[in-house]
């Protein structure tokens, strides 16, 4: 097998460095590659990267050119593409990245595929590929679908820090005037598929205070502004200056994640993590997830989390814990890593079914 220390890896995307689900992903994989001493460059046209190449941005009108992607690419041993490659939703820039790329190594990750939304829908050819290549999903449902489309993938599942978080509860809550109900956290941009008002109606039967804490994206302000007007609970919106998201779980009492789609959904693992109570809808990656058997409430009926919260049960946030940290943890990723950038076979993603020294495994909601 070979060794990949030393080589040198770029992280190319619309946009990194920044709060979106892409962008953290991103990160862990520059943390993954770096534990196996690989170095590491990002790329992007909008954000906080190693290299800003605007035309790779979401928004630009003009692809960059090839002796721009020469410029910053060609010195790496792999590119790793993170989505760009993967929804069309800039077709030019994705178009001029697979084209500089045709016949050399990338991975090509992809967190949504075309056929998962709407708009996208109707696209043919889409994502691109080349024998050169390995694809990457985040998920099983995606790898599943690739290969029914020709296209041979791998899942890898995200890899979270798992070292312990420093708790900065107390005066966030004051900076957030915060009163005495519970503080319900819903960590995700503010759009349609995240279905805020059913984030508003679980915090309305907890009695507590809502905070939404991502950018209001695709068009969603006047939908947002609705909800808001027609609520009565205490709404908080973004992260105050200096604030990151160890902060903000810190600070809440219970997560709530009522999407109707995620590729992954990164709160149903950092809410382990950080040892809160989590109330998650069944979106079908949910489902995959659910089989290493997390204990979720449902944010349909609030009656039994409002029970817990009375009463809380410590079992509960350990045995939530124990399933991030043994299978989501950073070294669970970088050995897959190893695997896939030397070119072994990575095989399935470490879980309760392929893994006979796991023991408890319930994959009921709580």
């Amino acid at each position: 097998m070979a060794d990949p220390t030393g080589r040198r890896v770029a992280i190319l995307s619309y946009r990194l460095g920044m709060a979106d689900g892409v962008s953290v992903a991103a990160a862990q994989w520059e943390s993954a590659l770096r534990r196996l001493g690989m170095r590491v460059r990002t790329v992007a046209g909008a954000g906080r990267p190693d290299v800003i190449v605007r035309g790779l941005a979401l928004d630009s009108r003009q692809a960059p050119s090839r002796r721009e992607l020469e410029a910053v690419l060609d010195g790496a041993d792999i590119v790793v593409v993170d989505n760009l490659c993967s929804l069309p939703m800039n077709p030019r820039v994705g178009e001029a990245v697979a084209a500089y790329l045709a016949g050399r190594p990338a991975v090509l990750r992809h967190h949504d595929l075309p056929w998962e939304r709407e708009r996208y829908a109707a696209t043919v050819g889409w994502p691109p590929d080349d024998p050169a290549w390995r694809h990457v999903t985040i998920n099983e449902l995606a790898r599943r679908s690739l290969a029914e489309r020709g296209v041979s993938a791998t899942t890898i599942y995200h890899g979270f820090d798992v070292r312990p978080r420093p708790e900065h509860r107390e005066p966030l809550r004051a900076r957030l005037r915060i009163g005495d109900g519970p503080l319900v956290l819903q960590p995700t941009r503010a759009i349609a598929r995240k279905n805020v008002s059913v984030g508003l109606a679980l915090t309305a039967a907890l009695g507590g205070t809502y905070w939404l804490t991502g950018p209001v994206e695709d068009g969603y302000q006047a939908g947002l502004n609705g909800l808001l007007r027609a609520t009565t609970v205490p709404v908080r919106r973004r992260l105050p200056f200096g604030v990151g998201m160890d902060s903000a779980y810190a600070a809440c009492d219970v997560v709530v994640l009522p999407s109707s789609w995620e590729g992954f959904g990164l709160p149903l693992i950092e809410s382990a993590l950080h040892r809160r109570p989590i109330a998650v809808a069944g979106f079908p990656v949910a489902r995959e997830l659910a089989a290493f058997g997390f204990r979720w409430f449902d944010p349909a009926t609030p009656e039994p989390l409002r029970a817990w919260l009375a009463d809380p049960d410590p079992e509960l946030l350990d045995h939530n814990e124990a399933i991030a940290r043994r299978f989501f943890g950073l070294d669970v990723l970088s050995h897959r890593l190893r695997l896939l950038l030397s070119g072994a076979p990575v095989g399935h993603h470490p879980s309760p079914a392929h893994d006979e020294g796991y023991e408890g495994c319930d994959c009921s909601m709580a």
